[in-house]
Protein backbone atom coordinates (compact mmCIF):
# COMPACT_ATOMS: atom_id res chain seq x y z
CA UNK A 1 0.00 0.00 0.00
CA UNK A 2 1.30 3.44 -0.93
CA UNK A 3 1.50 5.56 2.24
CA UNK A 4 1.41 8.82 0.24
CA UNK A 5 -2.27 8.34 -0.55
CA UNK A 6 -4.93 10.10 1.56
CA UNK A 7 -8.58 9.44 2.33
CA UNK A 8 -10.82 10.61 -0.45
CA UNK A 9 -8.07 10.91 -3.04
CA UNK A 10 -9.15 9.10 -6.21
CA UNK A 11 -7.02 6.32 -7.63
CA UNK A 12 -6.44 5.80 -11.31
CA UNK A 13 -9.45 3.48 -11.35
CA UNK A 14 -11.62 6.19 -9.76
CA UNK A 15 -12.25 4.36 -6.45
CA UNK A 16 -11.45 5.79 -3.02
CA UNK A 17 -8.06 4.71 -1.62
CA UNK A 18 -7.69 2.81 1.60
CA UNK A 19 -6.71 4.37 4.93
CA UNK A 20 -3.33 4.00 6.48
CA UNK A 21 -3.13 0.91 8.74
CA UNK A 22 -3.72 1.50 12.44
CA UNK A 23 -0.34 0.04 13.37
CA UNK A 24 2.60 2.34 13.68
CA UNK A 25 4.78 2.42 10.58
CA UNK A 26 8.38 1.32 10.83
CA UNK A 27 10.70 3.82 12.51
CA UNK A 28 12.57 4.32 9.30
CA UNK A 29 9.35 5.55 7.63
CA UNK A 30 8.26 7.96 10.37
CA UNK A 31 8.42 11.63 9.37
CA UNK A 32 8.29 14.08 12.18
CA UNK A 33 6.42 17.25 11.14
CA UNK A 34 7.29 20.38 13.11
CA UNK A 35 4.58 21.75 15.35
CA UNK A 36 3.37 25.28 14.69
CA UNK A 37 5.36 27.91 16.45
CA UNK A 38 2.76 29.90 18.39
CA UNK A 39 5.18 31.83 20.51
CA UNK A 40 8.67 33.08 20.35
CA UNK A 41 10.68 35.04 17.79
CA UNK A 42 9.77 34.48 14.11
CA UNK A 43 12.54 33.75 11.62
CA UNK A 44 10.28 34.51 8.61
CA UNK A 45 6.91 36.29 8.13
CA UNK A 46 3.99 34.13 9.12
CA UNK A 47 5.95 31.76 11.33
CA UNK A 48 4.24 32.93 14.49
CA UNK A 49 0.83 34.35 15.27
CA UNK A 50 2.45 37.68 16.06
CA UNK A 51 4.18 37.61 12.65
CA UNK A 52 1.05 36.58 10.73
CA UNK A 53 0.88 38.06 7.24
CA UNK A 54 -2.09 39.77 5.65
CA UNK A 55 -4.39 37.91 3.27
CA UNK A 56 -3.43 40.28 0.46
CA UNK A 57 0.24 39.50 1.06
CA UNK A 58 -0.51 35.80 0.85
CA UNK A 59 -2.50 36.08 -2.41
CA UNK A 60 0.00 38.45 -4.00
CA UNK A 61 2.85 36.13 -3.03
CA UNK A 62 0.94 33.21 -4.50
CA UNK A 63 0.43 35.21 -7.68
CA UNK A 64 4.14 36.02 -7.95
CA UNK A 65 5.10 32.38 -7.36
CA UNK A 66 2.53 31.11 -9.87
CA UNK A 67 3.46 33.61 -12.56
CA UNK A 68 7.14 32.81 -12.04
CA UNK A 69 6.54 29.09 -12.27
CA UNK A 70 4.52 29.16 -15.53
CA UNK A 71 5.57 30.80 -18.77
CA UNK A 72 2.80 32.05 -21.11
CA UNK A 73 1.18 29.07 -22.82
CA UNK A 74 -1.60 28.22 -25.28
CA UNK A 75 -4.59 26.51 -23.68
CA UNK A 76 -7.36 24.82 -25.68
CA UNK A 77 -10.91 24.57 -24.41
CA UNK A 78 -14.57 25.42 -24.85
CA UNK A 79 -15.78 28.95 -23.99
CA UNK A 80 -18.53 29.11 -21.36
CA UNK A 81 -20.22 31.89 -19.36
CA UNK A 82 -18.82 34.68 -21.53
CA UNK A 83 -19.57 38.16 -20.16
CA UNK A 84 -18.49 41.55 -21.44
CA UNK A 85 -18.34 43.77 -18.36
CA UNK A 86 -19.27 47.44 -18.48
CA UNK A 87 -15.66 48.30 -17.61
CA UNK A 88 -14.64 46.84 -20.97
CA UNK A 89 -13.06 43.58 -19.75
CA UNK A 90 -14.15 40.13 -20.90
CA UNK A 91 -14.74 37.30 -18.42
CA UNK A 92 -15.36 33.66 -19.31
CA UNK A 93 -14.27 30.11 -18.51
CA UNK A 94 -12.36 27.58 -20.56
CA UNK A 95 -13.37 23.99 -19.95
CA UNK A 96 -12.88 20.49 -21.21
CA UNK A 97 -14.52 17.22 -20.19
CA UNK A 98 -12.90 17.19 -16.73
CA UNK A 99 -11.81 20.68 -15.70
CA UNK A 100 -12.29 24.39 -16.19
CA UNK A 101 -10.42 27.59 -15.44
CA UNK A 102 -11.62 31.15 -15.13
CA UNK A 103 -10.24 33.53 -17.76
CA UNK A 104 -10.07 37.29 -18.23
CA UNK A 105 -9.17 39.50 -21.20
CA UNK A 106 -8.33 43.04 -20.18
CA UNK A 107 -9.63 45.72 -22.51
CA UNK A 108 -6.07 46.83 -23.35
CA UNK A 109 -5.39 43.38 -24.87
CA UNK A 110 -8.57 43.11 -26.93
CA UNK A 111 -7.07 44.84 -29.97
CA UNK A 112 -5.14 41.63 -30.69
CA UNK A 113 -8.36 39.58 -30.75
CA UNK A 114 -10.60 39.82 -33.84
CA UNK A 115 -13.92 39.53 -31.97
CA UNK A 116 -15.29 38.36 -28.64
CA UNK A 117 -15.80 34.56 -28.57
CA UNK A 118 -19.22 32.97 -28.29
CA UNK A 119 -20.31 30.42 -25.74
CA UNK A 120 -19.64 26.92 -27.00
CA UNK A 121 -16.85 28.02 -29.33
CA UNK A 122 -13.73 25.86 -29.24
CA UNK A 123 -10.71 28.14 -29.01
CA UNK A 124 -7.01 28.20 -28.23
CA UNK A 125 -6.15 30.99 -25.78
CA UNK A 126 -2.66 32.34 -25.16
CA UNK A 127 -1.88 33.84 -21.78
CA UNK A 128 -0.38 33.50 -18.34
CA UNK A 129 -1.62 31.69 -15.26
CA UNK A 130 -1.99 34.01 -12.30
CA UNK A 131 -3.89 34.64 -9.07
CA UNK A 132 -6.47 37.38 -8.69
CA UNK A 133 -5.38 38.83 -5.30
CA UNK A 134 -8.68 40.49 -4.48
CA UNK A 135 -10.45 37.11 -4.34
CA UNK A 136 -7.57 34.71 -4.01
CA UNK A 137 -8.72 32.88 -7.14
CA UNK A 138 -6.52 31.38 -9.80
CA UNK A 139 -7.31 32.66 -13.29
CA UNK A 140 -5.87 32.67 -16.79
CA UNK A 141 -5.06 36.12 -18.21
CA UNK A 142 -5.60 35.86 -21.97
CA UNK A 143 -3.93 38.13 -24.53
CA UNK A 144 -4.74 36.26 -27.75
CA UNK A 145 -7.53 33.93 -28.90
CA UNK A 146 -7.63 31.75 -31.99
CA UNK A 147 -10.84 29.91 -32.79
CA UNK A 148 -11.11 26.61 -34.60
CA UNK A 149 -11.33 27.45 -38.30
CA UNK A 150 -12.04 31.13 -38.91
CA UNK A 151 -14.94 31.60 -36.49
CA UNK A 152 -13.63 34.67 -34.65
CA UNK A 153 -12.36 36.41 -37.77
CA UNK A 154 -15.59 35.75 -39.64
CA UNK A 155 -17.56 37.14 -36.72
CA UNK A 156 -15.32 40.21 -36.56
CA UNK A 157 -15.80 40.83 -40.29
CA UNK A 158 -19.57 40.54 -39.96
CA UNK A 159 -19.65 42.98 -37.03
CA UNK A 160 -17.42 45.51 -38.78
CA UNK A 161 -19.31 45.24 -42.05
CA UNK A 162 -22.66 45.73 -40.31
CA UNK A 163 -21.42 48.87 -38.54
CA UNK A 164 -20.04 50.39 -41.72
CA UNK A 165 -23.19 49.54 -43.67
CA UNK A 166 -25.34 51.17 -40.97
CA UNK A 167 -23.35 54.39 -41.47
CA UNK A 168 -23.78 54.23 -45.25
CA UNK A 169 -20.08 53.71 -45.98
CA UNK A 170 -20.73 50.66 -48.19
CA UNK A 171 -23.42 52.31 -50.34
CA UNK A 172 -22.58 52.26 -54.07
CA UNK A 173 -23.83 55.82 -54.55
CA UNK A 174 -21.07 57.24 -52.34
CA UNK A 175 -18.35 55.82 -54.59
CA UNK A 176 -16.45 58.56 -56.39
CA UNK A 177 -15.12 58.41 -59.95
CA UNK A 178 -11.35 58.18 -60.29
CA UNK A 179 -9.59 61.14 -61.92
CA UNK A 180 -8.79 60.43 -65.55
CA UNK A 181 -5.52 62.35 -65.53
CA UNK A 182 -4.08 62.15 -62.03
CA UNK A 183 -0.95 64.28 -61.69
CA UNK A 184 -0.02 63.32 -58.09
CA UNK A 185 -0.66 59.85 -56.63
CA UNK A 186 -0.13 59.06 -52.94
CA UNK A 187 0.64 55.43 -52.08
CA UNK A 188 0.09 54.21 -48.51
CA UNK A 189 2.17 51.06 -48.08
CA UNK A 190 5.38 49.70 -46.65
CA UNK A 191 8.40 51.31 -48.32
CA UNK A 192 10.15 47.92 -48.29
CA UNK A 193 7.24 45.81 -49.52
CA UNK A 194 6.62 44.12 -52.85
CA UNK A 195 3.50 46.20 -53.44
CA UNK A 196 5.47 49.44 -53.85
CA UNK A 197 7.96 47.68 -56.13
CA UNK A 198 5.11 46.47 -58.37
CA UNK A 199 3.47 49.91 -58.52
CA UNK A 200 6.73 51.67 -59.44
CA UNK A 201 7.56 49.03 -62.07
CA UNK A 202 4.17 49.42 -63.76
CA UNK A 203 4.39 53.22 -63.80
CA UNK A 204 7.89 53.13 -65.30
CA UNK A 205 6.83 50.60 -67.92
CA UNK A 206 3.84 52.66 -68.91
CA UNK A 207 5.93 55.87 -68.88
CA UNK A 208 3.13 57.58 -67.05
CA UNK A 209 3.78 61.26 -66.37
CA UNK A 210 2.77 61.29 -62.71
CA UNK A 211 4.35 62.23 -59.41
CA UNK A 212 4.39 59.31 -56.98
CA UNK A 213 4.43 60.15 -53.25
CA UNK A 214 4.98 57.24 -50.84
CA UNK A 215 3.43 57.61 -47.38
CA UNK A 216 5.08 54.84 -45.35
CA UNK A 217 3.10 52.66 -42.95
CA UNK A 218 3.31 49.18 -41.51
CA UNK A 219 0.98 46.83 -43.37
CA UNK A 220 0.95 43.93 -40.90
CA UNK A 221 1.35 43.41 -37.19
CA UNK A 222 -0.14 45.04 -34.14
CA UNK A 223 1.05 48.54 -35.07
CA UNK A 224 -0.31 48.41 -38.64
CA UNK A 225 -3.84 49.83 -37.97
CA UNK A 226 -2.49 52.84 -36.10
CA UNK A 227 0.19 53.56 -38.71
CA UNK A 228 -2.25 53.20 -41.61
CA UNK A 229 -4.69 55.62 -39.96
CA UNK A 230 -1.86 58.07 -39.28
CA UNK A 231 -0.69 57.90 -42.92
CA UNK A 232 -4.19 58.60 -44.24
CA UNK A 233 -4.57 61.48 -41.77
CA UNK A 234 -1.30 62.95 -43.06
CA UNK A 235 -2.63 62.82 -46.63
CA UNK A 236 -5.82 64.62 -45.56
CA UNK A 237 -3.73 67.32 -43.93
CA UNK A 238 -1.49 67.64 -46.99
CA UNK A 239 -4.30 67.68 -49.60
CA UNK A 240 -1.83 67.56 -52.46
CA UNK A 241 -2.77 64.22 -54.04
CA UNK A 242 -5.26 63.66 -56.84
CA UNK A 243 -5.59 59.96 -56.02
CA UNK A 244 -4.69 57.68 -53.09
CA UNK A 245 -3.70 54.00 -53.35
CA UNK A 246 -3.79 51.85 -50.17
CA UNK A 247 -1.89 48.68 -50.91
CA UNK A 248 0.10 45.68 -49.77
CA UNK A 249 1.24 42.42 -51.37
CA UNK A 250 -0.08 38.97 -50.73
CA UNK A 251 0.19 37.08 -47.48
CA UNK A 252 -1.73 35.07 -44.96
CA UNK A 253 -5.09 36.18 -43.65
CA UNK A 254 -3.46 37.17 -40.38
CA UNK A 255 -0.85 39.27 -42.21
CA UNK A 256 -3.57 41.23 -44.02
CA UNK A 257 -5.90 41.53 -41.04
CA UNK A 258 -5.00 45.21 -40.46
CA UNK A 259 -6.99 46.10 -43.59
CA UNK A 260 -10.10 44.62 -41.96
CA UNK A 261 -9.76 46.98 -39.01
CA UNK A 262 -12.78 49.27 -38.60
CA UNK A 263 -10.62 52.34 -37.83
CA UNK A 264 -8.60 51.82 -41.00
CA UNK A 265 -11.76 51.36 -43.07
CA UNK A 266 -13.25 54.58 -41.73
CA UNK A 267 -10.00 56.42 -42.42
CA UNK A 268 -10.10 55.22 -46.05
CA UNK A 269 -13.74 56.31 -46.36
CA UNK A 270 -12.90 59.75 -44.89
CA UNK A 271 -10.07 60.40 -47.36
CA UNK A 272 -10.70 63.63 -49.28
CA UNK A 273 -9.35 62.22 -52.56
CA UNK A 274 -10.67 59.19 -54.48
CA UNK A 275 -9.14 55.94 -53.23
CA UNK A 276 -8.05 52.61 -54.69
CA UNK A 277 -7.67 49.60 -52.39
CA UNK A 278 -5.24 46.92 -53.61
CA UNK A 279 -4.70 44.45 -50.78
CA UNK A 280 -3.27 41.02 -51.46
CA UNK A 281 -4.33 39.08 -54.53
CA UNK A 282 -7.54 38.83 -56.51
CA UNK A 283 -9.05 36.19 -54.20
CA UNK A 284 -8.43 38.33 -51.10
CA UNK A 285 -11.25 40.70 -50.14
CA UNK A 286 -10.86 43.11 -47.24
CA UNK A 287 -13.10 45.65 -45.54
CA UNK A 288 -10.94 48.40 -47.06
CA UNK A 289 -11.84 47.04 -50.51
CA UNK A 290 -15.52 47.54 -49.68
CA UNK A 291 -15.26 51.17 -48.54
CA UNK A 292 -12.71 52.37 -51.12
CA UNK A 293 -13.96 54.10 -54.27
CA UNK A 294 -12.35 51.40 -56.43
CA UNK A 295 -11.01 47.93 -55.69
CA UNK A 296 -8.00 46.62 -57.64
CA UNK A 297 -7.19 42.89 -57.51
CA UNK A 298 -3.42 43.51 -57.20
CA UNK A 299 -1.05 46.46 -56.64
CA UNK A 300 0.00 46.25 -60.31
CA UNK A 301 -3.62 46.51 -61.41
CA UNK A 302 -4.05 49.53 -59.13
CA UNK A 303 -1.13 51.29 -60.86
CA UNK A 304 -2.60 50.54 -64.28
CA UNK A 305 -6.02 51.79 -63.22
CA UNK A 306 -4.60 54.99 -61.72
CA UNK A 307 -2.41 56.03 -64.67
CA UNK A 308 -2.46 56.39 -68.43
CA UNK A 309 0.49 55.20 -70.47
CA UNK A 310 2.11 57.54 -72.98
CA UNK A 311 0.47 55.65 -75.86
CA UNK A 312 -2.93 55.74 -74.18
CA UNK A 313 -2.49 59.44 -73.49
CA UNK A 314 -1.67 60.19 -77.13
CA UNK A 315 -4.66 58.13 -78.25
CA UNK A 316 -6.86 59.91 -75.74
CA UNK A 317 -5.64 63.30 -76.97
CA UNK A 318 -6.37 62.37 -80.61
CA UNK A 319 -9.84 61.24 -79.65
CA UNK A 320 -10.34 64.43 -77.69
CA UNK A 321 -9.27 66.45 -80.77
CA UNK A 322 -11.75 64.57 -82.96
CA UNK A 323 -14.50 65.08 -80.40
CA UNK A 324 -13.64 68.79 -80.15
CA UNK A 325 -13.75 69.33 -83.91
CA UNK A 326 -16.98 67.40 -84.20
CA UNK A 327 -18.45 69.39 -81.34
CA UNK A 328 -17.42 72.71 -82.92
CA UNK A 329 -18.86 71.69 -86.30
CA UNK A 330 -22.07 70.55 -84.67
CA UNK A 331 -22.21 73.81 -82.73
CA UNK A 332 -21.75 75.91 -85.87
CA UNK A 333 -24.37 73.86 -87.72
CA UNK A 334 -26.80 74.21 -84.84
CA UNK A 335 -26.14 77.97 -84.61
CA UNK A 336 -26.60 78.35 -88.37
CA UNK A 337 -29.89 76.50 -88.25
CA UNK A 338 -30.89 78.56 -85.27
CA UNK A 339 -30.12 81.82 -87.10
CA UNK A 340 -32.00 80.62 -90.20
CA UNK A 341 -35.04 79.77 -88.13
CA UNK A 342 -34.70 83.03 -86.23
CA UNK A 343 -34.58 85.06 -89.48
CA UNK A 344 -37.61 83.26 -90.81
CA UNK A 345 -39.46 83.82 -87.56
CA UNK A 346 -38.41 87.49 -87.60
CA UNK A 347 -39.78 88.02 -91.12
CA UNK A 348 -43.00 86.28 -90.22
CA UNK A 349 -43.29 88.36 -87.07
CA UNK A 350 -42.62 91.55 -89.08
CA UNK A 351 -45.29 90.70 -91.62
CA UNK A 352 -47.79 89.91 -88.88
CA UNK A 353 -46.92 93.11 -87.04
CA UNK A 354 -47.19 95.22 -90.20
CA UNK A 355 -50.57 93.71 -91.06
CA UNK A 356 -51.79 94.39 -87.57
CA UNK A 357 -50.55 98.00 -87.69
CA UNK A 358 -52.08 98.56 -91.16
CA UNK A 359 -55.43 97.24 -90.00
CA UNK A 360 -55.25 99.47 -86.93
CA UNK A 361 -54.39 102.53 -89.07
CA UNK A 362 -57.24 101.80 -91.43
CA UNK A 363 -59.66 101.65 -88.56
CA UNK A 364 -58.38 104.98 -87.19
CA UNK A 365 -58.37 106.52 -90.69
CA UNK A 366 -61.98 105.48 -91.19
CA UNK A 367 -62.99 107.10 -87.95
CA UNK A 368 -61.05 110.28 -88.80
CA UNK A 369 -62.52 110.42 -92.30
CA UNK A 370 -66.00 110.14 -90.90
CA UNK A 371 -65.29 113.15 -88.70
CA UNK A 372 -63.42 115.28 -91.32
CA UNK A 373 -65.06 118.44 -92.88
CA UNK A 374 -64.37 117.13 -96.36
CA UNK A 375 -66.58 114.18 -95.75
CA UNK A 376 -69.24 116.53 -94.36
CA UNK A 377 -69.08 118.72 -97.47
CA UNK A 378 -69.41 115.63 -99.61
CA UNK A 379 -72.78 115.14 -98.08
CA UNK A 380 -73.93 118.64 -99.38
CA UNK A 381 -72.46 121.07 -96.90
CA UNK A 382 -70.14 124.02 -97.64
CA UNK A 383 -68.00 126.46 -95.63
CA UNK A 384 -67.90 130.28 -96.00
CA UNK A 385 -64.45 131.82 -95.59
CA UNK A 386 -63.58 135.47 -95.34
CA UNK A 387 -60.79 137.22 -97.16
CA UNK A 388 -58.48 136.34 -94.26
CA UNK A 389 -59.26 132.62 -94.69
CA UNK A 390 -61.20 132.27 -91.42
CA UNK A 391 -64.49 130.43 -91.45
CA UNK A 392 -67.61 132.60 -91.28
CA UNK A 393 -69.97 130.67 -89.04
CA UNK A 394 -72.41 133.46 -87.92
CA UNK A 395 -74.61 136.10 -89.67
CA UNK A 396 -73.05 138.75 -87.54
CA UNK A 397 -69.80 138.19 -89.42
CA UNK A 398 -71.35 139.18 -92.70
CA UNK A 399 -71.93 142.78 -93.97
CA UNK A 400 -73.77 144.04 -97.02
CA UNK A 401 -72.01 143.37 -100.26
CA UNK A 402 -69.11 141.66 -98.35
CA UNK A 403 -67.25 139.34 -100.66
CA UNK A 404 -66.36 135.87 -99.34
CA UNK A 405 -65.47 132.42 -100.67
CA UNK A 406 -67.81 129.52 -100.53
CA UNK A 407 -65.81 126.32 -100.10
CA UNK A 408 -67.49 123.26 -101.61
CA UNK A 409 -66.49 119.61 -101.78
CA UNK A 410 -64.67 119.96 -105.06
CA UNK A 411 -63.74 123.67 -105.20
CA UNK A 412 -64.29 127.29 -104.12
CA UNK A 413 -66.95 129.74 -105.46
CA UNK A 414 -66.59 133.58 -105.03
CA UNK A 415 -69.72 135.05 -103.48
CA UNK A 416 -71.13 138.34 -102.10
CA UNK A 417 -73.48 138.87 -99.19
CA UNK A 418 -77.11 139.91 -99.86
CA UNK A 419 -78.11 143.49 -99.13
CA UNK A 420 -80.31 142.42 -96.31
CA UNK A 421 -79.20 139.21 -94.79
CA UNK A 422 -81.78 137.07 -93.13
CA UNK A 423 -81.30 135.31 -89.87
CA UNK A 424 -84.10 132.82 -90.50
CA UNK A 425 -83.22 129.60 -92.17
CA UNK A 426 -84.50 129.21 -95.65
CA UNK A 427 -87.80 127.31 -95.99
Amino acid sequence: MNPSRRRGAPSESGSELELFPAAEPPASRVVEEPLPNYRGAASYPGETAEAAIAVSTLTETARDILEGAFIPVWVRGEVTDFKAHRNGHWYFALRDSRSQIRCVVWNRDQRRIPAPPDDGMLVAAFGRLTVYPARGEMQFTVVRIEAEGDGLRRKALEITRARLAADGLLAPERKRALPRFARVIAVVTSPDGAALHDIVAVIRRRRAQVRLVVVPAAVQGDSAPQELCYALDQINRWRGADLVIVSRGGGSREDMWAFNNERVARAVAACYAPTISAVGHEVDLSICDLVADHRAPTPSAAAETATLSKTELETELRRAGHRLRASIAAKFSADRDHLRHAARDLVSAGVRQTSMRRASLERVSGRLHALSPVATMARGYSVARGSDGRALTSLSQFTEDMPFDLVLRDGTVPAKAWPRPRSEPAP
